[in-house]
Parts: C-alpha cells; structure tokens; sequence
C-alpha cells in the first residue's frame, strides 16, 4: 500500500512538472513579435511656393469696331468668328446722306474761290492807283481786308469740305488691324451709330497671344514684393524686364494644366480703393487657339521660395480642433505622439513650421492602429508625391 502511494505521488510530480513546462512553451509562442509599421523620414529641402488667382483671359488686343456715323446699315462683309486681315471691310452704312453733304460743301468752296478771286482781281487794281494816290489809303486797306477774309474763307471751307469726306469715308467700315472678329451687334436694315442703338458694331481680337487679368489682395502683394526685393528684383521696373522674366502657369476649367506657360507682363501702379486689390498682367502664348476671350482660369505664380522646409505627407497629419499632431517612432521604437504647428500646403505634402526634425520617422498608413507607448518595427519608406509644387 505505502509502495502505491509512493509511486502515485512520484507520478502526480511528474505530470506537474509536465504541466508547467508545458504551459512555459505556450506562453512563448503567443507573444507576438513587434508590429511593422510603415514610417517616412522627415524631409529637408528648399520648396517653391506658389499662389492661385482667379483670372480672366483677353485678346492681346481686342478693338472694339464703332460706327462713327449715324446712319442705316446696309452691308455686312464678313463670317461672324472668322479671321479678318486689316483693312478689310466690314460693315457698309448707307452713304446718300454724307454724300450730299460733300456736294454742298464742294459747291461752297467753289463759292468761296470765287470771291477769294473777284477780291484778290480788287486788290490788284487797286495796288498801283493806291500808288500813284488816285485812291486813299483806306480804299487799299479794304481792298486787302476782303482778300484775307476771302482766303480765309476759303481754307475754312476747304476744312469743311475735308470733314465731309472723312464722315463720308466712316461710311465704310474696315478692320484696323489682323484678327478674329466675334457676332455681330447690328443687322442690315438697323439704324447705328446713336445710342440707344448699336454703336459698337463687333470686336476684332488677336489671340495669337492673349492676356490674362487678375487680382492680388494687398497681403498677397506685400509678401510678394518683399520676396522679389529680397532678391534684388524691382517689381515695378519700367522696363518690364524683371516681371517678364517670372513665369506664370495656368490652370484652365477642366482642372488641365495649359502647356505653355506665360510672363507677368506688368503690374498696375496703385490699389483699387474699392476693393483693395491690385491689377496684375500676365501674357500667354496662345499659338492653338485653345485660350478664348472671357474664359476664367487660375493663374499659378510662384510667391516665395522656402529655403530649408521641412516636408511630411499631409495624410500623417491629424487634427482636432485646429490642433495638429502625428506620431512618430522614436529611438527606442516605441509610438510618441507630437504636437506640430504646420505652414503652407505644397500640393499632397505639408510644410511643417514647429515639431518635428529632418530625418524624424512620421506614421504614415497605420494612423488607427497605433498608440503612444506602443513598440513598433518600423518600416521605412519614400513617398512619392503624386502632385507638383503648382497643385
């Protein structure tokens, strides 16, 4: 009996330590090894940075066509949306009355230069009796009072006559210069050139290049000219020089980039009062025709260059109640969640002002996954930036 129970204690032992050494094993295989966790090193380099500004496009010269003449229009010379060279006809208004008007003030010429005639016949009859003192000296300075009056008289309607003819020559109206002209503001048959009818008939536009119009708020022009005068540029040059040399870019409505890009051109002398804003000039090559007077597009003008920035994606970063944070891997590999204080956007990725140093390891794609204090194996890797500093 003592022998059973001896062999059954020795057998309880064993299974015990069987057990312990067991569950010892278990206990190993279930702890988990660090989680991998994908990070992005904080990067330092110099960032242009660029503004957007709503713009509208204009024909490099766009000349609006008036009728100079009152009168009935009576021709239309042209395809509406065609090219037009200079000088080519346009719009004919009817002539009859300016015509007349030349006849009556042909007629008075020919009056005129016939008294300009009989006084200057006067004047040399009167010459040699005035002196041989036949007549008196009064009648001589009559005599040459009437042949001024009647020479003047006479350039006064050759003026006349002048006017006339130009007003007559208004009634044809020609392209002043190569363009395309754009839908016609009158038809045959109505009466032009006296509000409230159509005075401005038709605008010819260039649009082998074209000019782009927009505002800078008085902040954005500070911050710009100050940035150009810390390079020693002069934003107001006379000469254009310098603002012709900053290239502008354009974003057109459909969110496409067009392919060429443009120079400031100038930048207007004072702020409206109204609106506090400033004109700004920009000039685009526009050699397919895809750029249209009226359109609106963005104007993208690089501002400023930041030297130094220190650049994370914009997807690290999370806010709440404007306060922005990210959490990083520190040299122990455990999760630290910092405060930072971010600058300017530069497309997908964000320059960061305060918090962070180059070369930091920032969480990039496991936001909800980690925790301050968590022990992680991070997982470097290089963001490609799908977007341009211009976005």
């Amino acid at each position: 009996m003592n022998n059973y129970r001896l062999s059954f204690r020795w057998a309880s032992l064993v299974i015990a330590i069987l057990l312990v050494t067991v569950s010892c094993k278990e206990k190993k295989k279930v702890a988990p090894p660090p989680q991998e966790i994908t990070v992005v090193n904080v990067v330092q380099k110099d960032v242009p940075l660029y503004e957007k500004f709503v713009g509208q496009v204009y024909g490099f010269a766009d000349i609006p066509i008036r009728a100079r003449v009152k009168g009935f229009l009576t021709g239309i010379h042209f395809r509406e949306g065609f090219p037009v060279k200079k000088g080519q006809l346009l719009y004919t208004i009817d002539p009859e009355e300016y015509k007349a008007k030349v006849a009556t003030q042909k007629s008075h010429l020919a009056e005129a230069e016939t008294e300009l005639a009989k006084a200057e016949s006067d004047l040399n009859r009167i010459k040699p009796l005035a002196e041989m003192n036949a007549v008196s000296q009064s009648d001589l300075d009559a005599a040459q009072a009437g042949y001024d009056a009647a020479k003047s008289y006479v350039n006064a309607m050759k003026s006349n006559l002048e006017f006339a003819q130009i007003n007559l020559g208004y009634c044809w109206i020609k392209s002043p210069i190569n363009g395309t002209i754009g839908k016609t503001q009158a038809r045959v048959g109505e009466f032009v050139g006296q509000s409230p009818n159509p005075v401005i008939l038709n605008t010819v536009s260039t649009t082998d290049s074209v000019r782009v119009e927009f505002f800078l708020t008085e902040a954005d022009y500070l911050m710009f000219a100050r940035n150009v005068n810390s390079r020693g540029e002069v934003e107001t040059d006379k000469s254009s020089d310098n603002q012709s040399a900053r290239s502008v870019s354009l974003i057109l409505a459909d969110g496409s980039k067009f392919k060429y890009n443009g120079k400031l051109r100038f930048i207007n002398r004072e702020v409206d009062p109204q609106t506090g804003s400033l004109l700004v000039e920009s000039v685009f090559p526009n050699p397919d025709n895809l750029l249209k007077p009226g359109q609106y597009a963005k104007v993208v003008v690089k501002v400023e260059d930041k030297k130094n920035a220190l650049l994370i994606p914009s997807r690290c970063i999370s806010e709440l109640q404007g306060q922005y944070s990210v959490y990083i891997v520190n040299d122990s590999s455990a999760i630290e969640s910092r405060q930072i204080k971010v600058g300017e956007r530069v497309g997908d990725l964000q320059i960061v002002s305060e918090g962070l140093k180059p070369h930091e390891k920032v969480v990039i794609d496991a936001l909800q996954k980690v925790k301050p204090g968590l022990t992680v194996k991070p997982v470097i890797t290089e963001f490609k930036s799908q977007s341009t500093p211009q976005d």
